[in-house]
Formats: C-alpha cells, sequence, structure tokens
C-alpha cells in the first residue's frame, strides 16, 4: 500500500526493490497498480500479491481480493500459492515489535493458465482459497475471517 512508501528506510527499501505502490479503495490507482503489474509480468518479472490483501490478525485465513486473479487470467500467467505461517506472531498487525518466532513457507503446486482457461476471476479466486483453506487445514465452509 502506497503509506509503506513513507515509512522511512521501509519506504526506500521498497521503492529499490520495485514494489508496485496501491492506493486502496481509489479505483484509479488501483488500474494504474494492475497495469504496471502487467508490465512487470511483461518484462519478465515475477509479481507477488497477497490476495487478502491485509495480515490476518488472528493467523486464520481472511477473504480474498480479486485483483490477482484477474491479473492471472487476463495475462495467462500460472499463480504459484505460498502458504506463509507464523507472521502473526513474529510481527503482528497492530504494531512495529518484531518477536522471536519462526516463519515457515510452503509453496504449494502451481497453477498453470491451462487449468483456469475460460474462468471467470471470481471462480478462480474461489478456487484459490479453498486450496490455501485445504493447505492450511481450514474447512471450506468456515466463516470467512475479516480480522
Amino acid at each position: 500500500k502506497l503509506e509503506n512508501f513513507r515509512v522511512p528506510f521501509i519506504g526506500w527499501n521498497m521503492s529499490l526493490n520495485r514494489y508496485i505502490p496501491v492506493r486502496r479503495g481509489d479505483k484509479q490507482s488501483v488500474s494504474e497498480m494492475m497495469r504496471s503489474c502487467a508490465e512487470a509480468l511483461d518484462e519478465g518479472s515475477s509479481v507477488m500479491i497477497f490476495p487478502e490483501g491485509t495480515r490476518s490478525k488472528t493467523g486464520r485465513l481472511r477473504q480474498f481480493k480479486l485483483g490477482a486473479f484477474e491479473l492471472a487470467t487476463t495475462t495467462r500467467r500460472p499463480i504459484l500459492p505460498i502458504i506463509i505461517r507464523g507472521t502473526a506472531q513474529a510481527l503482528p498487525a497492530d504494531g512495529f515489535c518484531i518477536s522471536s518466532n519462526p516463519i515457515e513457507l510452503e509453496v504449494l503446486p502451481p497453477m498453470l493458465p491451462e487449468e483456469f482457461e475460460g474462468m471467470e476471476p471470481c471462480n478462480v479466486m474461489d478456487k484459490t482459497r479453498r486450496i490455501f483453506a485445504e493447505a492450511l487445514g481450514e474447512e471450506e465452509d468456515a466463516p470467512l475471517i475479516n480480522s
């Protein structure tokens, strides 16, 4: 998000690493971000998008936002689901105080464009969220968490 670019050192690092800013709730900013992501993909870069849009305070899976899946379907690029565990304990969403806690990454099998050919972005989003929920051991029909 755009506000993070103003944080000393962190914002500078984000700029150097070619992070793409977005102003939440601003349709023009979101459109520019999507265009920048598509250009980065065309240039051969990978684009990492956190489909929940923000961190979960509880560590439970939150609702997904549609943008990443619109990007994947329009550019016909694969989706590589990655589960990150332990961030809620290591860096709580409501602060900058880092605590000692292991962080685990689990790289799930890629979803190739052929697997979601002709699907609407919302259906690709739902399919991906089910994959995440299964990997996390969360029930698919459990209520979506927004915290």
